[in-house]
């Protein structure tokens, strides 16, 4: 991937290819396939439905070996999509539950077919547009470039910004936009508020003159002035006492930095961005913000989309944080299906250090493929679950709500399989408690130490 940002996109023929007329296009995003991410926009026919199956190369529907040639079809009806399986050899898969017949719903997310992965949306034209911008380090969707469009209005007919969103969701990426579009000669300087030690924010950030505290043997520059000539970025501005907030105040409204110390104030040229996860309105209202100050930096504004909300660049993000590696590590669809499942409160940051963990864990297994069971228990889920979560496979399956008859030996070896062997998890799944599924395993003479841990997909042959 080369260093400058390569936006991809593309689309099947046809509706795909016609003049905005204003209405929502919906159809398929297809974000994976064959262990590479896609942005491929599949929109669905006017008065038909999209049929899904297994391209030659010549259009956008994906070459997966493991996909039948008329694998499934989709409809939309204006508020639901609605699944049906066409008779395919390996299954067709809605949020991780393979389709028994058709499947209707307003607010399903993915569609797995073969080794290929499907986003459902109400509507592909920004897609069209924008496509995904993707880079050796960066990777943005239509969601993040449009932040980004703001972004660059603001610094053409400003010289402040405010950034909302949750941590870990990209808010340094916008400050640096923003310093960029300025073509400002002098420097980025990012601070983040919330580590800053209390009694130090003010000499630290206005600078202080020999003398000024105990300890000043010298004169000493401050970030403010180190920003001179380019751009400030506050991160979690909110976390400022309020003293500081005052002297802050004082430097955007004269352009002049006043250090500890000083009998004369300092001009300084800057441009200022600042961002906070809390709701600054908020913080006025309980007398921890400055009501002045709020209304210095509080608009412009963006807001960022937290990572549940730009499942799009999810698959991209994995595969950046594979490459930091030198070994070459294949990644499975089911990995990259468990990461779009999940809420990821950690956003962008904890979607990248969990990968990494998982790649460290199968390497360590000797293992050149990244797959499901690899991804932790805990990675991208909310920080108060408390529950014992199921293992990454179980999510193929809903377990019944009562079973009448008991699972016959093929249930139990298939369910077995997919959770590798794991008694407990298997039980839940078939709706048993684990003395009976011990007792079956007795009966039928299965052993979970004999069924080999790779098989988590159908291994059939896909149909000619």
């Amino acid at each position: 991937m080369s260093d400058q940002p390569v936006t991809l996109r593309d689309s099947v023929s046809g509706r795909a290819n016609a003049v905005d007329d204003g209405q929502p296009l919906p159809g398929l995003l297809q974000v994976f396939t064959a262990g590479e991410p896609r942005c491929v926009v599949l929109p669905i026919p006017k008065n038909a439905p999209l049929e899904v199956g297994r391209g030659d190369g010549k259009t956008a529907m994906p070459t997966d070996p493991r996909m039948s040639r008329r694998h499934a079809t989709v409809w939309f009806d204006g508020e639901r999509f609605r699944v049906q399986d066409q008779g395919s050899q390996n299954g067709t898969y809605i949020d991780g539950v393979r389709l028994q017949n058709a499947h209707e719903s307003a607010s399903s997310l993915v569609l797995r077919v073969g080794d290929s992965l499907f986003l459902f949306c109400g509507d592909l034209r920004r897609y069209q547009k924008f496509g995904m911008s993707v880079s050796a380090d960066r990777v943005v969707g239509p969601a993040l470039q449009e932040v980004l469009s703001q972004t660059n209005r603001a610094a053409q007919y400003g010289h402040t910004l405010h950034i909302t969103g949750e941590s870990g969701s990209g808010k340094e990426g916008v400050a640096r936009a923003f310093h960029d579009a300025h073509k400002a000669t002098g420097a980025f300087v990012p601070i983040n508020c919330a580590t800053i030690a209390p009694g130090v924010a003010e000499r630290l950030l206005f600078g202080a003159k020999r003398g000024a505290f105990s300890g000043a043997v010298s004169d000493s520059e401050g970030l403010i002035q180190s920003a001179d000539g380019g751009t400030l970025f506050l991160d979690e501005v909110a976390e400022l006492d309020l003293s500081v907030q005052a002297k802050l105040l004082r430097v955007i409204e004269t352009r002049e930095v006043l250090a500890m110390g000083a009998l004369r104030s300092r001009p300084v040229s800057l441009h200022l961005c600042t961002a906070s996860h809390r709701n600054l309105r908020h913080e006025v209202s309980h007398g921890r913000f400055r009501e002045d100050l709020y209304f210095r930096v509080a608009s412009p504004s963006v807001a960022i989309p937290s990572l549940h909300h730009r499942l799009d660049e999810i698959p991209w993000l994995i595969q950046l944080a594979v490459r930091t590696f030198p070994e070459k590590l294949a990644i499975h669809a089911l990995f990259v299906e468990q990461c779009l499942f999940r809420k990821w409160p950690g956003n962008v940051r904890e979607l990248l250090a969990e990968t990494r963990a998982s790649a460290q864990l199968a390497l360590g297994q000797d293992s050149r493929r990244l797959e499901a069971n690899h991804l932790a228990p805990h990675a991208g889920q909310p920080l108060e679950h408390k529950e014992e979560p199921l293992p990454p496979c179980a999510v193929l399956f809903t377990p019944p709500a009562c079973r009448k008859d008991p699972p016959d030996r093929n249930q139990i070896e298939d369910t077995l399989r997919r959770t590798d062997g794991n008694i407990s998890a298997t039980a839940r799944l078939l709706g048993l408690h684990r003395t009976q599924l011990k007792r079956l395993l007795t009966r039928y003479g299965i052993s979970g130490i004999n069924l080999a841990k790779d098989q988590t997909l159908d291994e059939e042959d896909s149909d000619s």
